[in-house]
């Protein structure tokens, strides 16, 4: 069996080059970044260092085994030099977020814009008094105030909180969040990318008059 694995890997094609991790990239940015010369990673890894200059400029593809021995010499994960950094971070400005329906006159945007994979963002302008009415949804949900005063309530916990307390809970339990302040208060509401928006829900309820 191991005899035909073998045969089978020999006549497996080679990897093109353009879909080998970028290897090379990654070590040279990795020793720039711990400011060393290519000769001190040599000693550590003990590794040629025309071998190492083929590497950073993917002339030459690294063993498994020389791949560890480079990762010791810069500190850092072997896995870490599998991933391709280049993919430039995703940036909303302000101006640019998408602006949502907002309670009571209210303010509400997408601070994430769509992008994040994972989570939505949403900053609440919410006037004195307004609150999302009672209300329960799928997916965890969190809050971070960022300004006023506010009265969180769910189940038998009522919590008033201020400028950057935290709170999470279950939102399947009806729950209801409200500005007791005297002024406008900005609140950030996270929670998974593909569960129903709390916030929007809440301000067609308010607006419909139907419970949610």
């Amino acid at each position: 069996m191991a005899e035909e694995q073998l045969a089978e890997a020999e006549a497996a094609p080679p990897i093109p080059v353009s879909a080998r991790p970028p290897v090379g990239r990654e070590v040279k940015r990795w020793r720039q970044s711990r400011r060393l010369t290519l000769a001190q990673v040599a000693e550590t890894s003990r590794l040629n260092i025309g071998y190492l200059s083929q590497i950073e400029n993917d002339k030459a593809l690294p063993s498994l085994d020389a791949l560890v021995a480079i990762a010791r010499a810069l500190d850092v994960p072997p896995a870490w030099l599998l991933l391709d950094s280049s993919p430039p971070p995703r940036v909303v400005l302000a101006a640019d977020r998408r602006r949502l329906p907002g309670l009571g006159g209210g303010e509400m945007s997408e601070v994430d814009g769509g992008t994040s994979r994972d989570v939505c963002i949403i900053e609440a302008l919410v006037p004195p008094g307004q609150g999302t009415g009672v209300h329960a949804h799928a997916g965890d949900e969190h809050h971070v105030i960022v300004s006023g005063r506010w009265r969180l309530t769910q189940g038998d916990y009522t919590i008033e909180l201020g400028p950057g307390d935290y709170l999470a809970w279950d939102p399947t339990v009806p729950h209801d969040v409200e500005n007791i302040g005297d002024e406008p208060g900005r609140i950030l509401v996270i929670y998974p990318r593909h569960a129903p928006a709390p916030s929007r829900r809440a301000a067609e309820a308010d607006t419909s008059g139907e419970a949610t």
